[in-house]
């Protein structure tokens, strides 16, 4: 029988049920798999104060390297919080190893972080702090520094108004079924 080519390990990555990431990063290190979660450091408010907390840069992600034998991809899939590998019908796609050197790399550094937009234009947001708060508009732009440009609806008219993006929350779309 002939040595398979898939014995060469490579970066895959998990797809994790919602804020499971640190459990299946714990799970496959408990199998001997090697993982990657990258940690960000991030403002976060609680009741009567601000704390510093290391969340995911992906959230739902966890990286693992593997061959994909079929014992090792047995083994990932049972860990505890997976819900698949990222990949298409053929079957799981490889994260090249530069990118994954470069996300070290940049989390080594000192300089913040900042990932993609979690808003789009058009979303429906609330304000959920500050003197707005409670107010419904619809997000237009992110502005800088971490401020939002948002738009009121007030007797047919609009009104923008410049928030703070912490203060901001995109509503979940009404009546769409996943």
């Amino acid at each position: 029988m002939v040595a398979s080519s898939k014995s060469e390990r490579h970066w895959y990555a998990i797809h994790t049920r919602s804020r499971h990431e640190r459990v299946v990063e714990t799970g496959l290190a408990g199998k001997s798999l090697e993982s990657f979660l990258p940690l960000v450091s991030a403002m976060s408010k609680r009741r009567d104060r601000k704390v510093r907390i290391r969340i995911p840069l992906f959230p739902g992600y966890v990286f693992v390297k593997t061959d994909l034998s079929p014992n090792e991809y047995i083994e990932i899939l049972k860990t505890f919080g997976v819900v698949r590998l990222v990949g298409n019908i053929d079957g799981p796609i490889p994260v090249p190893d530069e990118s994954i050197d470069s996300l070290r790399i940049m989390l080594e550094g000192d300089q913040p972080i900042i990932t993609g937009s979690r808003l789009k234009k058009g979303d429906r947001v609330m304000v959920i702090a500050g003197p707005f708060a409670g107010v419904v508009g619809t997000f237009v732009r992110y502005r800088g520094h971490q401020r939002v440009v948002v738009n009121i609806e007030a007797l047919g008219r609009f009104a923008a108004v410049d928030i703070a993006e912490q203060d901001v929350e995109k509503l979940p779309l009404v009546g769409v079924k996943s």
